[in-house]
């Protein structure tokens, strides 16, 4: 059975290892944190719930960033001397080096909104493989944008199929590629309602740590599955979009190694100059 390390004992650490051991699809959960006392009472209080909600991953709390060593996926999330926050890129960086991240042959999933930095300066500048080292709070957007479509057709969520693409709050979403139930989107939805749904779009950015903590979770269940999904990524292209060696949302074929392929989906014209201002204005950002 796998084992899932989560760098950071903060809130956004805490949700996650519950929500991954609660999906029961790895053998076991460590939570690792310098604060050795909250990441092992949050473990503690994981394991308890274990009985009820009937799952059977084992989940540890350990004080040394050591023991994300040898895990098949490691997860940053945030301190718990800071709990609301995530890792900075570089703070972020200096663990990566710590856990020897070029040479462990683990996927690293860096669970936190503002860590799109975070992949694309572990690429560039740590060589971390882009395959295996990627963003999923991407996943927590188009799961956001997925909500609110199906709100508005009243319509199940898991109807309606759509991606995220380039940098939040300035991501484009591919509306002529989504459906509902196998139809066009834009023959469902008119397009004065479709126009409210693409202004809402950058207010749903970011979203909060259980909502991250379920993308995240999504992503680790599909690496451990070896599960054939598409999720939204923080990826660095080579190549493509002019996005060359910047990080940036895109759907990712994922297999167990990490990422198998990213997608480039058919963009309209007015799409790719929003996508190409977006990352003009994330250079500007800094």
């Amino acid at each position: 059975m796998s084992v899932v390390a989560i760098v950071g004992a903060g809130t956004l650490g805490g949700a996650l290892a519950q929500t991954i051991a609660a999906r029961d699809r790895a053998g076991a959960v460590r939570l690792v944190d310098e604060a050795a006392d909250v990441a092992a009472g949050k473990a503690l209080d994981i394991r308890q719930s274990a009985p009820v909600d009937r799952f059977a991953t084992r989940v540890t709390g350990h004080g040394d960033v050591a023991a994300a060593v040898g895990a098949d996926v490691v997860v940053l999330a945030g301190p718990a001397a800071a709990p609301e926050t995530e890792w900075t890129d570089v703070a972020g960086l200096a663990l990566l080096e710590r856990l020897g991240a070029g040479d462990s042959g683990a996927v690293i999933l860096c669970a936190g909104a503002s860590h799109r930095r975070l992949v694309e300066r572990g690429v560039t500048e740590g060589r971390i493989p882009r395959g295996r080292l990627f963003g999923t709070a991407p996943e927590a957007l188009r799961a956001a944008v997925t909500a609110v479509v199906a709100l508005d057709l009243g319509c199940a969520a898991s109807d309606v199929a759509l991606t995220v693409l380039g940098v939040p709050p300035h991501a484009v979403v591919p509306w002529g590629q989504a459906t509902v139930a196998g139809q066009p989107l834009e023959e469902l939805l008119p397009a004065a309602r479709l126009a409210r749904t693409r202004a809402r779009t950058p207010l749903l950015w970011p979203p909060g740590p259980y909502a991250l903590a379920a993308a995240a979770a999504r992503v680790v269940a599909a690496l451990v599955d070896a599960a054939a999904r598409v999720p939204s990524c923080f990826v660095v292209p080579d190549g493509g979009h002019g996005a060359r060696r910047r990080a940036l949302a895109a759907p990712a074929q994922l297999d167990a190694g990490g990422i198998a392929r990213i997608v480039e989906p058919p963009l309209t014209s007015a799409e790719l100059v929003h996508l190409r201002n977006g990352l003009a204005a994330a250079d500007r950002e800094g």
